[in-house]
C-alpha cells in the first residue's frame, strides 16, 4: 500500500510541474491575497493545487485534502494529503528558481510521506516509512544529513528575518551570532538541502500545515531532527525547528532560551 502511495504521490510532483515550470518560464502575473502584508498568489499556485486534487479524488476519493488555495476536503477513513503548489511564490514571480511543491500524506493527521520538489532545479526529496529518496539530473542516492553537531559550525537558513517579531527575533539574532554562516531566501528548499547536508540548521516562524508537513518526513528520514521551539512536536504556533542531528538541535533550544 504505501509503495503505491509513495508512486502517486510522484506522480503528483510530476502534474504540478507541468503547471508551474511554463508559467515559471514565462512569467505569471500574481494577485495579492490581501491581509496586510503582500501575500502573492499566481495561476501557477491555483491550477498546480487543481490538478493534484483532481489526481487524488479520482485515484483515491475516499482521502481528505487540505491545500493552500481551495478548502479542505474531509477524510472519509485514515490518510489525508496536505498541499502546498508553490511555496516560495514571493521567489517564483521575481524568477528566481528556488520556490518548491510540497505534498505530504498523512496518516492519522500525521505527515508519514513528504515531498519537496523543485521544479526548475530538476530536483525531488522524498521522505517515507523505511526510507529517503533524492532524484536530480538523473541522479538518485538516500538522503543523509551532514551529521553536524555543534552551533559553531553550523550552516544556517531562514527564508526572511524579517518575519520574525519581538522575542522572536532576539532567539534568532542569538542563533545567527554563533553560527558558522546564514543564509536566507529559500523557502521549503531550505529543509530540502538540510536533508541533503549542504544546510545544517533551519528555523523559522509564521508557517501554516501546508508550509511544513512535507518537510516533516524528508528532514527526519534523513536523520534530521524536527521540532517546534519548545523542545517538542507541537507545530500549531507555525515555528519550526529543523537540524541536522538531535544534538544540534538542543544547542539551537538552548541558545534561544536564554
Amino acid at each position: 500500500m504505501m509503495h503505491d502511495l509513495i508512486t502517486f504521490a510522484q506522480r503528483l510532483a510530476d502534474a504540478a510541474r507541468l503547471e508551474t515550470l511554463p508559467r515559471w518560464v514565462n512569467g505569471a502575473a500574481a494577485d495579492d491575497k490581501g491581509g496586510g502584508e503582500f501575500d502573492p498568489v499566481t495561476d501557477a499556485d491555483r491550477e498546480a493545487e487543481r490538478v493534484m486534487r483532481g489526481l487524488i479524488e479520482t485515484e483515491y476519493p475516499e482521502h481528505g485534502i487540505s491545500g493552500e488555495e481551495f478548502p479542505d476536503r474531509p477524510t472519509r477513513g485514515r490518510y489525508s494529503w496536505s498541499l502546498d503548489p508553490v511555496d516560495g511564490t514571493r521567489s517564483f514571480i521575481c524568477g528566481l528558481p528556488t520556490w518548491v511543491t510540497l505534498i505530504a500524506l498523512l496518516d492519522e493527521g500525521e505527515p508519514v510521506l513528504g515531498i519537496i520538489d523543485a521544479p526548475c532545479l530538476d530536483e525531488r526529496y522524498v521522505g517515507f516509512p523505511g526510507g529517503s529518496l533524492f532524484r536530480g539530473r538523473g541522479n538518485e542516492a538516500e538522503l543523509r544529513g551532514s551529521g553536524c553537531s555543534s552551533l559553531k559550525q553550523a550552516r544556517l537558513s531562514t527564508t526572511d528575518p524579517y518575519l520574525f517579531r519581538g522575542a522572536e527575533a532576539d532567539a534568532f539574532e542569538r542563533i545567527r551570532e554563533r553560527v558558522r554562516t546564514t543564509r536566507y531566501g529559500h523557502d521549503g528548499y531550505g529543509y530540502a538541502r538540510l536533508a541533503a547536508g549542504s544546510l545544517d540548521l533551519v528555523i523559522e516562524a509564521g508557517l501554516k500545515p501546508h508550509d511544513y508537513n512535507a518537510l516533516i518526513p524528508v528532514v527526519r528520514t534523513a536523520g534530521g531532527a524536527i521540532g517546534d521551539w519548545k523542545g517538542g512536536a507541537d507545530f500549531s504556533e507555525g515555528k519550526v525547528i529543523a537540524a541536522a542531528t538531535r544534538a544540534l538541535y538542543e544547542a539551537a533550544l538552548e541558545a534561544m532560551r536564554v
